[in-house]
């Protein structure tokens, strides 16, 4: 049984251009994703994809005291993954940030994200997708926490930079708690 999973962060409409909270050049990154992708299936390795997957009341909306406008309310087109990657039945949705006043950057967050890796004799994974220094920082570090070897693929993620520097320092909170980071072309 395969020991390696392939988790894609929240590529959605919202976070890419246009959306509601784009992150810059979100979706420059899809198509070496769909490469990445492709290999799993062609190997029957397990892919999962996280999504926010908001109320339309959620704590992290401006209007309610959060960070963020209001983005990927469950059921819109912002909240859809966003259609040129290749996500079909073959890949285990995990939604996340579903409670109204439980803020869950990470795909660990809330969910039983951790427990279904594990059913599927789950040890290591490899994470892309949106953004650098929120969602794709804390899945890292849940996935850390949770004791799986963690690879994140730095030339398939993005960073939203709120404050200059942010993506940098998220990168290197990462690596200094135990991820690796390797280049797309490694895992060809």
């Amino acid at each position: 049984m395969n020991e390696t999973a392939l988790i894609i962060v929240d590529i959605q409409n919202d976070f890419c251009k246009g959306g509601a909270l784009e992150v810059p050049n979100g979706e420059e990154i899809i198509s070496g994703i769909n490469k990445i992708i492709e290999s799993f299936h062609n190997s029957s390795m397990p892919i999962f994809a996280t999504r926010d997957w908001h109320p339309s009341n959620h704590c992290s909306f401006q209007a309610n005291g959060g960070l963020w406008p209001v983005h990927c309310v469950q059921g819109t087109y912002g909240s859809e993954i966003h259609s040129d990657l290749m996500i079909d039945d073959r890949v285990t949705i995990i939604n996340k940030g579903t409670e109204i006043d439980k803020e869950a950057y990470s795909g660990f967050d809330g969910t039983d994200f951790a427990d279904k890796l594990r059913k599927k004799n789950i040890s290591k994974v490899i994470i892309a997708g949106l953004a650098t220094d929120y969602c794709i920082n804390w899945t890292t570090m849940g996935a850390l926490k949770n004791r799986f070897s963690t690879k994140v693929i730095s030339d398939l993620i993005k960073g939203i930079d709120l404050e200059l520097g942010d993506c940098e320092r998220a990168i290197a909170e990462m690596k200094n708690n135990g991820a690796n980071f390797i280049n797309s072309s490694e895992l060809n």
